[in-house]
């Protein structure tokens, strides 16, 4: 990985800074081992790292010292907690994970999944009881041939009733049943007066082995004389780059003057892929796209992310050569997601429509237990990884995302009533944006003005990562 290539000189550095040391590595236990492996991974690259005094390069002044710092943790993840900054405000995202193949495979787009994806809510009088709404079924999946659609709301999982302390526990089943419910909102506004009733329909779902396309969904509508293209795009998984131009060679093709881009489920992903994308939205072929930042000691590693006129693996990008685009977000909407409307806001219009993102700018990289921090050469003894913040994003303006995240321009709740059908006319999300391209007034959203408290993605480890590939 290029990030590793331009650390050789930093790698010798940071040996040197151990030469105090005994090098007595082969006494210590797998355990202990590991935690020497997080330690310096920290040390090395993490973003925060002046903010988190036990990363300091002089922390410890001899190899005994050193180690009864790490035989204090009882856990290889207990020691990595400890040293990431503010976990609660500045950084959220930062993990490790016992199992790396995994962890590979979910960015390459593969899951386990039973390709059905929810958004819960707490049941109205209740700070306990939620039930879900389904938001999107994921094509070939097994949920796919069941009969779920989106909008349906239900209120137990295996015949339980769903709280938020074992909602986890039973979404983590391979197989497992939703009850469905109906909804009543007693034609009020007023979310506390809403009511859920059982019925007696159940759906099973299993998970299984599922390679996601993130390309969900296309389609372009004349809309005055105009032609509008909707795309649908639940990653930036460099994997489907390619695909991802095949579309929009095809909207190329029908003469598009507007792009509403439809981001309200998606995570994040590379960063370089968002840099692609930016050029096939605006037909720019250079200049700053992106810059990352890293920490005081990995200065010399800052980077420009540019538009390209062509993908990495060959063949020149589609584009639409546009001044204008529509962005529709959600609460699940993070990183390189919001590096897109941070990005192009600086060359030109973007609308957000919908809700508020995460606020997330950091970017992270895997780092492996090896003498370079690569994949190569990593310890056959565990599969622990690192996936920490080491950089932060920001545009050619150096403006950052707000850690609070970005504030639509017209905010539409997807309603628990009204989900709607994606890419139709009439779901709200679209709906509000073909009224702004039509200029024909500010769209009033028909929402009682609640927000998920939870959806899919707050299960899955690493979902919201912007990684550096």
């Amino acid at each position: 990985m290029k990030f590793f290539i331009k650390y050789t000189i930093l790698i010798f550095i940071l040996s040197f800074s151990f030469s105090c040391f005994k090098d007595d590595d082969d006494s210590i236990s797998r355990s202990s081992e590991i935690k020497d492996f997080i330690w310096k991974g920290m040390n090395f690259a993490y973003l925060y790292k002046a903010n988190s005094p036990n990363l300091a390069n002089d922390r410890f002044e001899s190899s005994s010292e050193y180690q009864d710092y790490l035989n204090g943790f009882d856990s290889p993840e207990s020691l990595f907690e400890s040293v990431v900054y503010d976990r609660q405000l500045t950084d959220r995202f930062s993990r490790i994970t016992s199992d790396y193949i995994e962890l590979e495979q979910q960015f390459s787009g593969v899951t386990k999944t039973n390709g059905a994806e929810y958004n819960f809510y707490y049941v109205p009088g209740s700070t306990s009881e939620i039930f879900g709404v389904v938001r999107l079924i994921l094509p070939e999946s097994n949920a796919s041939n069941t009969s779920i659609v989106r909008g349906q709301v239900f209120n137990k999982i295996d015949d339980q009733i769903i709280t938020i302390t074992n909602i986890s526990s039973l979404l983590a089943s391979e197989t497992y049943s939703i009850g469905l419910a109906v909804y009543n909102d007693n034609g009020t506004n007023d979310y506390e007066d809403d009511t859920i009733s059982n019925s007696s329909e159940t759906i099973i779902l299993s998970k299984s082995v599922y390679y996601e396309n993130p390309i969900y969904k296309t389609e372009v509508f004349n809309l005055d004389n105009e032609n509008v293209a909707y795309l649908m795009y639940n990653g930036f998984i460099a994997d489907y780059e390619s695909q991802l131009n095949i579309a929009f060679g095809s909207l190329q093709s029908q003469n598009i003057q507007h792009l509403v881009l439809d981001l309200r489920y998606n995570p994040g992903g590379s960063v370089k892929t968002a840099a692609v994308l930016g050029s096939m939205i605006t037909g720019m072929t250079s200049g700053v796209f992106a810059r990352l930042q890293y920490n005081d000691d990995l200065q010399n590693n800052n980077t420009n992310y540019n538009f390209s006129s062509s993908l990495a693996l060959g063949g020149s990008i589609n584009s639409l050569n546009l001044n204008k685009i529509y962005v529709l977000t959600t609460g699940s909407s993070a990183s390189a997601s919001e590096m897109i409307i941070n990005s192009l806001s600086a060359y030109i219009d973007v609308i957000q429509i919908g809700t508020k993102t995460v606020g997330k700018s950091q970017a992270s990289i895997t780092i492996y237990d090896s003498p370079t921090f690569q994949r190569q050469g990593a310890s056959s003894g565990h599969l622990y990884a690192l996936q920490p913040l080491v950089a932060i994003s920001v545009n050619k303006d150096n403006l950052v995302v707000p850690s609070a995240g970005l504030e639509p321009d017209i905010e539409v709740i997807e309603s628990i009533t009204n989900y709607g059908v994606l890419g139709t006319i009439e779901e709200p999300m679209l709906a509000a944006a073909l009224t702004a391209i039509q200029n024909s007034g500010r769209f009033e959203a028909d929402n009682n003005g609640v927000y998920p408290i939870l959806d899919t993605n707050s299960f899955i480890p690493h979902i919201q990562d912007m990684y550096i590939d």
